[in-house]
């Protein structure tokens, strides 16, 4: 059948695409570490440290996911050329349907591996913080960040992730004016980071009452949730800390006692704030988690080249600063200004589907520095 030729003409490339796939992956390393860890958690006295033996369970099981995801390619790539080799003597169409189907399957997960192989920063494998705050549009501007929550919490649930909201504080009148979440999921950093600066939203707006078309803007920050113990002295003198009384207004509809905390790095001026957790300690705790996370990058990645590909460059949250506009109206259009990226299906992307931006992005931070 010549349609199954064809598409065995097709797939052969990949197979020695995925042998060197394993060298990227660092897969025999991980085999090994695995071996390690199985060795550990036997040990009678493993959960004596109740912290740190979650810290290696989840540490197992990712490396476990790589290691199957990949010979479970390997697997389909392989029965995908035997399905070829049955079909020569087939005369049925839908025979060669299945097999095609089969095909664009593989090559779907194919390039989520190949893309995976990019995540090689130290953070890349962290679970991820999230900011997002109204900028530059009054009620619009509040009513787009909710958009971008919901968009974020989509993609996240597409990829098997959990969200964990740490601060919410909504609109005056609607949306949200700013939103703390955490992403946990493998490498939820390492794709998330390709979201931290300003998007800009241009459509009709629903909040003008004479239909007019309008720019509204929300900046995202992101940064790695750093788990291991940070050796970071932080003077108190350095430090203002304010309890205040929970909105209760997010998606956890969290309680409404004086346990939020918000923590002012006086010499840096970062704030973090958290009020998710059940009581004021817990709060604090997440919070010092989170200033420690970025006074580390700060001091690791001295130079502002190094901290501008961690946390990212900060822009004013108003025109002329925005990393990805999304076109409403009057046509539909969604670009990155940095990639050039694009995607005329607005709706799939604010229903999550950015998996195209973020890989996109990764291509262009690995790019051979002689092509720019």
């Amino acid at each position: 059948m010549v349609l199954l030729d064809n598409m065995k003409i097709e797939i052969l490339p990949y197979g020695d695409t995925l042998k060197e796939m394993a060298g990227s992956l660092h897969l025999a390393d991980k085999e090994k570490r695995i071996e390690e860890l199985q060795m550990e958690m036997e040990a009678p006295n493993f959960w004596d440290n109740p912290d740190r033996s979650n810290m290696l369970m989840k540490e197992f099981k990712d490396l476990k996911g790589v290691k199957e995801n990949y010979e479970g390619l390997l697997q389909q790539y392989e029965d995908i050329l035997t399905l070829i080799e049955m079909g020569e003597e087939e005369t049925d169409p839908a025979y060669a349907d299945e097999v095609r189907s089969e095909l664009d399957d593989f090559k779907e997960k194919f390039d989520a591996l190949r893309i995976s192989t990019l995540l090689t920063g130290e953070y890349d494998s962290c679970n991820a913080i999230l900011k997002l705050n109204a900028g530059a549009g009054g009620t619009e501007a509040c009513d787009w960040t909710s958009m971008l929550y919901r968009m974020y919490s989509r993609w996240a649930e597409r990829k098997g992730f959990t969200i964990e909201e740490l601060d919410f504080l909504e609109g005056d009148e609607a949306g949200i004016k700013s939103v703390t979440f955490q992403v946990n999921g493998l490498n939820a950093y390492g794709y998330l980071k390709s979201e931290k600066g300003v998007h800009r939203l241009v459509r009709i707006s629903p909040f003008n009452a004479q239909g007019k078309r309008q720019t509204s803007f929300s900046s995202v920050d992101v940064m790695p949730d750093i788990e291991e113990d940070l050796d970071i002295d932080i003077p108190e003198e350095d430090m203002r800390i304010d309890v205040f009384r929970s909105s209760g207004a997010g998606g956890q509809k969290v309680n409404k006692t004086s346990s939020a905390i918000r923590i002012t790095h006086l010499p840096t001026g970062i704030v973090v704030q958290c009020q998710n957790e059940r009581s004021q300690y817990q709060n604090k705790d997440k919070a010092m988690q989170m200033l420690k996370a970025k006074l580390f990058i700060l001091k690791k990645e001295a130079n502002a080249e190094k901290l501008s590909d961690i946390r990212g460059e900060v822009l004013d949250n108003a025109f002329g600063s925005q990393i990805r506009s999304y076109v409403l109206q009057p046509y539909t259009m969604i670009k990155d200004t940095r990639t050039a990226a694009e995607n005329a299906n607005a709706g799939a992307v604010l229903d999550g589907d950015i998996d195209h931006f973020i890989n996109e992005y990764l291509k262009w931070m690995n790019r051979p520095k002689d092509s720019e």
